[in-house]
């Protein structure tokens, strides 16, 4: 963690959504408040109502239909089916844990609130004392240590009466304010916060349990008597006994990469944003929905129903990871979709008729889909995006046995599914019977694009090219063939001689701005196009008129996206801009908050519900400046904006399982380290501009504008520029 990072905010935090987080992927928490008052907005990441809208058993609900009724533009019976049960009725939504409210007998009031990302711990400083607050990172609880003595006081999650669910059962003890909610179909869940007073200081102790919880199945557990477990032992650790192993995983976790940068502002966003890995994401714990482990609380359900939305988020929420070696979050993600696959498969043959898996484009915790403006959350490519997490873990870590029974196994399922859709077309290509491209057009009859729109070709396109690359891998032979078949099915994502920019789909061109840079997919994240192959003016085109289009209908995370294709194009003075001005579209305590919080008039999208992919997108495209690979040359600091003349990096991972480390000083590579992480030939494109370098071993020869260097698994490298005499 750099110095200059962390939180410090002044008080009151009079909102929810401003408050200081904390969490362990499975818990989280929001600290805020002001006066006498402090408040502990509670999550736990699976609190689900699972129920699916009867609507989705009609004998009309499936992929047949949907084509049926959008040839024959009937769009209100297709509203009615697809899109009206999500708006209309309020479940399947994750839940809210409610709020406890920490009522200090002294009276004083709150100087400012701080969060020590390096031990991952909230303050509330008063002028004389100070409360401090942690969830533990291998527990079950939330801890708080405080001087003196307080009343406590718990509100049951809000909006839950739209669900039809009884009030919650409050009940109160010396000690202890608990109570327990009932859900649907036998769920229910309790809150615990218990105190404990010794000497002049008081731990409390806070538990979320439920009697379902992931990724146990079928779990029959009594939540308030869990829940009371879990207090009373985590007070009879006590504070240091509970927060020495959690410091000791957070060093841990600060290690294992980093960045310093020249920019303040964007140190401590890009330090905050990789603290909400460590906070949200976990194995054993479920997947970072919109919203992580931070549930709204503003007394309502969640926007969005706090779901799972893989037409963009949760694939963009986990795209830093895999560079910045954070395997915890990312392994969680791809153990919860392995979970669900069998509910995949049943997607596959229920709504759309076919082998293989359908991952769906809005889904609950457990894999089932939730519909909404159908023409994107009922698109079958959205699985294809998914499967791409499995695959860029493979690329950075080239683990065989992790390609051979969980990377190559889940994309297969995915790409059976995909070539069982598609028809040839007139001109022989391969095409999906409907084709859309998020969220152009929105939820009408315009949003059908004539297949295949870029964005399900270019999905369609890195499918079925991953799989023979993956299948060619494991030497199976005859996979192989298949999947080059399907591959060279389908139409070319550029017209041989063509320069223009991409369209969102034949006849559908770039006019204005839009959030959603679905159509540019191939370039940025999937790195099919490059600014440096042979379709690179096509690259150009489609960026500048990206930006030619303008800002006025963008969210934050379009600032962020923007930035991260600026930099995979090598444009990085362009892309700082951008990414200097998605942090105006951030609250204080750094959440992303969709809308321009700023009134520059950045954009014209103003709301401020936050989700966390555009958070984890600016994180990339940091990173995007700083190192680059695709798979066969390595590139450090590609995009590096000229203002950042001092910038370093340290244990970045990139395709092809290199671990590097770099800095630069007054615009100048000085120096480098690099690990093998599998055997291999590193072609490192010179980072000294043609200087004479220092080598830590021989055998390192020169090819062109590339440094050749044969490498074993674990062996390193290292090179200085060598000074001018």
């Amino acid at each position: 963690q750099d110095h200059r990072s962390g939180l410090r905010l002044t008080a009151p935090i009079s909102r929810w959504d401003e408050a200081i987080p904390l969490g362990n992927g499975v818990l989280g928490a929001l600290l805020w408040g002001g006066d006498s008052t402090l408040n502990l907005s509670l999550d736990r990441g699976d609190l689900w109502d699972d129920r699916l809208p009867a609507t989705f058993a009609s004998p009309d609900w499936n992929w047949a239909t949907m084509q049926r009724l959008v040839a024959a533009d009937s769009m209100p019976r297709f509203h009615a089916l697809f899109d009206d049960p999500y708006e209309r009725i309020p479940y399947p939504t994750k839940l809210p844990g409610g709020r406890l409210v920490i009522t200090r007998l002294n009276g004083a009031a709150v100087q400012h609130f701080d969060l020590d990302l390096h031990h991952a711990e909230a303050q509330a400083v008063y002028a004389h004392d100070t409360v401090r607050a942690v969830v533990p990172a291998d527990g079950k609880v939330l801890l708080l240590q405080l001087p003196g003595t307080v009343t406590l006081t718990l509100i049951p999650p809000g909006g839950v009466e739209k669900l039809g669910y009884p009030a919650a059962n409050l009940t109160r003890r010396d000690d202890e304010v608990a109570f327990v909610q009932q859900g649907a179909v036998g769920f229910r869940y309790a809150v615990v916060a218990t105190a404990r007073h010794v000497a002049d200081q008081t731990l409390i102790a806070v538990s979320l349990a439920a009697n379902q919880e992931y990724p146990a199945v079928g779990a029959t557990q009594d939540p308030l008597a869990v829940a009371r477990a879990r207090t009373r032992a985590a007070l009879d650790r006590g504070w240091d006994g509970t927060v020495l192993p959690h410091r000791t995983w957070w060093q841990r976790f600060w290690t294992l990469s980093g960045v310093t940068l020249p920019d303040s502002a964007l140190q401590a966003h890009y330090d905050l944003v990789r603290y909400f890995y460590g906070a949200a994401g976990r194995r054993r714990a479920p997947a970072i929905p919109l919203q992580g482990v931070w549930t709204a609380d503003a007394g309502g359900l969640p926007p969005w129903k706090g779901d799972f939305h893989n037409d963009l988020n949760t694939q963009m929420t986990y795209l830093a990871a895999h560079t910045a070696r954070l395997d915890e979050p990312v392994l969680g993600w791809l153990d919860q979709l392995e979970r669900s696959l069998p509910t995949f498969r049943r997607f596959a043959h229920d709504f759309y008729g076919v082998d293989g898996a359908v991952v769906p484009g809005v889904m609950t915790l457990s894999g089932k889909p939730m519909a909404g403006w159908g023409m994107y959350s009922l698109s079958p490519t959205n699985g294809a995006w998914v499967a791409w997490s499995f695959w860029q873990q493979w690329r950075v870590t080239r683990d065989r046995e992790f390609l051979r029974t969980r990377a190559y196994p889940f994309v297969r399922e995915v790409g059976t599914a995909l070539g069982a859709l598609l028809r040839p077309d007139a001109s022989g290509h391969l095409v999906l019977p409907l084709s859309s491209s998020p969220e152009i057009h929105d939820n009408s009859r315009a949003a059908f694009l004539t297949p295949n729109s870029s964005y399900d070709l270019a999905l369609l396109t890195w499918c079925f090219g991953a799989l023979e690359e993956m299948a060619t891998t494991l030497d199976r032979h005859d996979d192989a063939v298949r999947w080059r078949t399907l591959l060279n099915g389908l139409a070319p994502l550029v017209t041989p001689g063509r320069t223009a920019p991409l369209q969102f789909a034949a006849g559908e061109p770039f006019q204005q701005s839009h959030r959603h840079f679905s159509h540019a997919m191939a370039i940025h994240p999937l790195g099919l196009l490059s600014a440096t192959g042979p379709d690179s003016a096509t690259v150009r085109a489609t960026v500048d008129q990206i930006a030619a289009r303008g800002t006025s209908e963008w969210t934050g995370y379009s600032f962020a996206w923007f930035a991260a294709m600026l930099a995979r194009t090598n444009r990085g003075d362009e892309a700082l801009t951008y990414l200097s001005n998605y942090l105006h579209f951030t609250l204080r305590n750094g959440f992303h908050a969709n809308g321009d919080q700023s009134g520059l008039g950045l954009s014209s999208m103003t709301y401020r519900p936050f989700t966390l992919e555009g958070n984890f997108l600016a994180m990339d495209a940091v990173q995007e400046m700083l190192v680059r690979s695709d798979g066969t040359t390595v590139q450090l600091f590609p995009a590096t904006p000229a203002a950042w003349r001092d910038v370093s990096f340290h244990d970045l991972r990139v395709d092809g399982a290199w671990l590097l480390s770099a800095s630069r000083v007054a615009g100048r590579t000085t120096a480098l380290h690099i690990v093998a992480g599998a055997s291999g030939t590193l072609r490192l494109s010179d980072p000294f501009d043609g200087a004479p370098a220092v080598w830590s071993r021989r055998n390192v020869r020169r090819e062109g504008g590339q440094w050749l260097i044969a490498m074993r698994k674990g062996e390193s490298v290292t090179a200085t520029r060598r000074p001018v005499q």
